[in-house]
């Protein structure tokens, strides 16, 4: 099974949740590019690291050809040979042309950009009602994925927090950023013609079962 994915959608889509989902199925490594930035910049040693977290402590966003680097640099290693899903980027135009640069470098290219269509209120609801355990970091959701104890982690037993970007006026202006930067890589796949659209609303299996259709995965 080889398939190189991209997941596109708004925050709140569910990029994350299914990419993990597809992984456990088909073995294809989901990489979040967030988790990629976080694990770089703890690493002392790590030039490259030191020059992300020294732009992100200053507030600034990382210029293209550093993004590009760090996720040239993953998608290097072994478990990406057959695969890959990835989470949070291309976020522009010259990141999806990099990415097509370095894949036709090795002989590959996309499967597929999955776009999952969800509307801002959704998102809004599915956001506003997002919690975190501010000590494992496991995420619930008070609609859709609530702790068996009103607002304590299961496994820690700790309050959850809700972020400070989960609330419901910054939600909605992430939106709004969201439909303004990444309708040109919506649209760019799309003339390349490997764009596909998913209704995020349909529910987690069946979201899965849609993109897992578009891979051409079986269970048989």
């Amino acid at each position: 099974m080889m398939a190189y994915l991209v997941f596109l959608g708004p925050p709140g889509a569910g990029k994350g949740t299914y990419a993990k989902r597809i992984q456990e199925k088909t073995g294809i490594p989901h990489i979040s590019t967030g988790d990629i930035f976080r694990d770089i910049v703890k690493k002392e040693n790590d030039e490259l690291g030191k020059k992300i977290k020294e732009i992100m402590e200053k507030g600034e966003l990382v210029p293209d050809e550093l993004v590009n680097e760090v996720v040239k640099r993953r998608l290097s290693e072994k478990d990406c040979e057959k695969g890959f899903i990835l989470d949070g980027y291309p976020r522009t135009v010259a990141q999806a042309e990099f990415l097509d640069s370095f894949l036709e470098s090795q002989n590959k290219h996309l499967t597929a950009a999955v776009l999952f269509d969800v509307p801002e209120d959704v998102v809004v609801q599915r956001l506003t009602s997002r919690r975190i355990c501010p000590k494992c970091g496991r995420i619930y959701n008070m609609i859709s994925l609530p702790p068996k104890e009103d607002e304590l982690c299961d496994d820690c037993k700790v309050k959850l927090v809700q972020r400070d970007d989960d609330k419901e006026e910054t939600v909605r202006h992430r939106y709004k950023v969201y439909l303004e930067k990444t309708q040109p890589v919506i649209d760019y796949y799309g003339r390349k013609g490997i764009l596909k659209r998913v209704d995020g609303t349909i529910g987690i299996d069946n979201v899965v079962a849609e993109v897992l259709k578009i891979i051409g995965w079986s269970d048989k």
